[in-house]
């Protein structure tokens, strides 16, 4: 049967009855029928709580910078599915993903299944789909952004050359653990034994290195085996023994950044592979992702969209904040998925906001909030006061109206939120 890219998306949301079935065993039988082996001459997994994106993005700039040929796998999107492989920096186009999963569909109804048709999730359709695509372009570099934890996360079933875990802190509890020991365990397994295994936190779960030690891996950490620090407003510093490269501030806005840049930079050091000092300066200089502190100004309102969704992200906007004063207001526009620490996340940021407006988030489905349970789910923070709108497009419209040249509009809370904002702004 003949679908279109739009029937196919449609179709592969329906194909499992969970949206998240952690395991490797379905995806890993699929990828074998359809003899996926590897994406790439080198691959680099990233996972972590925050700043995965960002650390990909910053890989995927400084090797194409260098001349190498990348593909990246990123999710969720924003505004179109495509965004989520890259290849030589260019989306992939709707032929080419109807062809990966016309791919798919047919090694997961292989006739060799004798009848046991393997069920994929919407996640793990998009893996293969990526995997497939990169092994049909001869790459020297695939990145892959895991999903959800690391262990049992799609992306698991290709060995990296290099592993990466940008930072853990809690979120998705229901699926990887209450505390940071927990949760940094399961993102200590997309490790491989005697490869590189870099670390942006200072301070990793004790769980990370034991599993590191207990394995093989070669732990590389920052503010242990890599260093960095600013030099002025404009340069900073990274370093490790009998190297060092002075590079421009990311263009990227966050505090947390440099600190994606340099994790970013220790990636590719571990592959030990060549890379030029113009390229690391281009690449850092150049990297950009939508929606991580992506500014507009509209009639003298300066409009910052973030996708900020957990309390460790949320501290670091409020860090962004406070360093970045305005002369005015800053209003907040929130809207969050229910499975979400949504007290902890306000409370992050609740004393560099001076109104909120709630947004209600419905089309996420069954994660989704109305305006009305967002804000009973607030009733106890500095949120509680905030206006209640049916969409994140009515709410920015409303704050709009509140605010004057010198005042800020700070929209955030879900990659969902995020989207919606930057589609509105499209749109005006």
């Amino acid at each position: 049967m003949t679908r279109t890219f739009p029937e196919w998306l449609a179709y592969i949301e329906r194909q499992h009855p969970k949206s998240i079935d952690m395991g490797l065993q379905r995806v890993r039988v699929v990828a074998t029928r359809m003899r996926l082996e590897r994406p790439a001459r080198r691959v680099i997994t990233v996972a972590g709580t925050n700043g995965k994106g960002s650390t990909v993005a910053f890989i995927d700039s400084i090797a194409r910078a260098a001349g190498w040929k990348v593909g990246a796998y990123m999710s969720p999107h924003l505004l179109a599915y495509n965004e989520r492989v890259r290849i030589e920096g260019r989306e992939a186009s709707d032929e080419e993903l109807v062809a990966a999963f016309e791919a798919i569909e047919a090694a997961r109804l292989s006739p060799a299944s004798r009848g046991q048709d393997i069920s994929l999730t919407y996640f793990e359709y998009g893996t293969l789909a990526a995997l497939w695509l990169f092994a049909q372009n001869d790459l020297d570099l695939a990145i892959l952004e895991v999903g959800l934890g690391g262990r049992l996360d799609a992306t698991n079933i290709v060995d990296p050359d290099v592993a990466v875990i940008t930072t853990v802190d809690l979120d998705h509890q229901d699926y990887l653990g209450n505390d940071r020991e927990a949760i940094g365990f399961e993102k200590a397994g997309i490790a491989r034994a005697w490869k590189p295994l870099v670390l942006g936190d200072d301070d990793p779960p004790a769980s990370v290195l034991r599993h590191a030690y207990a394995i093989g891996a070669s732990a590389v950490r920052a503010g242990c085996d890599y260093f960095f620090e600013p030099i002025d407003a404009d340069t900073w510093r990274w370093r490790d023994v009998g190297f060092e490269l002075e590079l421009p501030m990311p263009r990227l806005a966050a505090p947390a950044q440099l600190r994606n840049a340099a994790t970013a930079v220790a990636a590719l050091r571990a592959l030990d592979a060549p890379v030029t000092d113009a390229a690391w300066r281009e690449g850092i200089a150049t990297a950009h992702l939508p929606a991580r502190l992506q500014r507009f100004v509209r009639d003298g309102v300066e409009i910052v969209v973030d996708v900020a969704h957990n309390p460790q992200a949320a501290r670091e906007l409020s860090r962004w904040l406070r360093d970045t004063p305005i002369a005015g207001r800053s209003i907040a526009v929130f809207g969050a998925l229910g499975d979400k620490d949504l007290e902890g996340v306000v409370a992050a940021v609740a004393g560099q906001i001076d109104a909120w407006y709630l947004a209600g988030l419905v089309e996420a489905g069954p994660r989704g909030l109305t305006a009305e349970a967002l804000a009973t789910r607030l009733h106890a923070t500095d949120a509680r006061d905030g206006e209640a709108f049916n969409t994140v497009a009515q709410a920015m419209t409303a704050a709009r109206l509140k605010t004057k040249p010198g005042d800020r509009i700070l929209v955030f809370g879900s990659f969902r939120t995020a989207a919606a904002a930057l589609q509105a702004l499209n749109d005006t």
